[in-house]
């Protein structure tokens, strides 16, 4: 059973920061391109970030040089920090495990970030 299980969000002041993380059971890490989605209220949801099994990384043009994806395949993790939080940010933040057409996408249950002060 696969499983992706994210923790880390929270209320945060605008400039603050938080680090997600997503611990990820059930299949075979490192083949999967792993990303950070999100989705806020009357959105859809958007990719924010993704890493590839080799350590190549993507970022949407919104989050460049605030954000960073890393995974570590040693506990099957892949993590997000995020710095320099705008309220812009608040959103729910998935997990996405995408694998070969034959192994398929799997998603987390999300958490939620709020930016307010």
């Amino acid at each position: 059973q696969v499983q992706l299980v994210e923790s880390g969000g929270g209320l945060v002041q605008p400039g603050g920061s938080l680090r997600l993380s997503c611990a990820a059971s059930g299949i075979i890490f490192s083949i999967y391109v792993m990303g950070w989605y999100r989705q806020a209220p009357g959105k859809q949801r958007e990719l924010v970030a993704a890493v590839t099994r080799d350590g190549t990384t993507d970022y949407a043009d919104s989050v460049k040089g605030r954000f960073t994806i890393s995974r570590d395949g040693a506990s099957n993790t892949v993590y997000l920090q995020i710095n320099s939080l705008e309220p812009e940010d608040t959103a729910v933040y998935y997990c996405n495990a995408h694998g070969p057409p034959q192994l398929g996408n799997y998603w987390g249950q999300g958490t939620q970030v709020t930016v307010s002060s």
